[in-house]
C-alpha cells in the first residue's frame, strides 16, 4: 500500500482550514471617548469596514494604494482622475479615523498628501 494517499488527504483536509483572525489592537474601545456627535457618528459608520479591512492581510491595502496610483497616472483622462480621487478618498478617510492621535506635522502631511493626489487628479481629468 501506498503512503502518498495519506498524504494527500492531509494536504486536502488543511485547505478548507480557515486563517485566524488578527487580534485586535490594544485599548480598551475602538471609539474616541468624549467625541463631538458628529466624530462619534463617524466612527460608528466606519466601525464595521475597519474592522472587515483588519482582517485582511496587511500587504493588501497598501499594494491597493500602489494600484491606484500607478493607474491614476497611467491612464490619461477621467479614467486616471477616478482613480486618482479613489486614492485620496481613501486616504482622507482613513485620515479621518486616526485625526485624534495625529500630531500636528502627521495632520499637515495627511493634507498636504491628500491636495496634491486632487491637484494631479484634476490635471489628469482636464488634459
Amino acid at each position: 500500500m501506498s503512503t502518498n494517499r495519506d498524504s494527500r488527504r492531509r494536504v486536502q483536509a488543511g485547505r478548507g482550514r480557515q486563517r485566524r483572525p488578527r487580534p485586535l489592537p490594544g485599548g480598551n474601545t475602538l471609539f474616541t471617548p468624549a467625541a463631538s456627535a458628529a466624530r462619534d457618528s463617524i466612527e460608528r459608520r466606519s466601525a464595521t469596514p475597519l474592522l472587515w479591512m483588519h482582517q485582511l492581510p496587511a500587504w493588501l491595502l497598501p499594494v491597493l494604494a500602489v494600484a491606484l496610483l500607478v493607474t491614476g497616472l497611467a491612464v490619461s483622462g477621467w479614467g486616471g482622475a477616478i482613480a486618482l480621487c479613489g486614492l485620496a478618498s481613501l486616504l482622507g478617510w482613513l485620515a479621518a479615523m486616526s485625526w485624534p492621535r495625529l500630531s500636528l506635522y502627521g495632520r499637515l502631511l495627511r493634507l498636504v498628501a491628500m491636495a496634491v493626489i486632487l491637484i494631479a487628479a484634476i490635471f489628469r481629468g482636464l488634459h
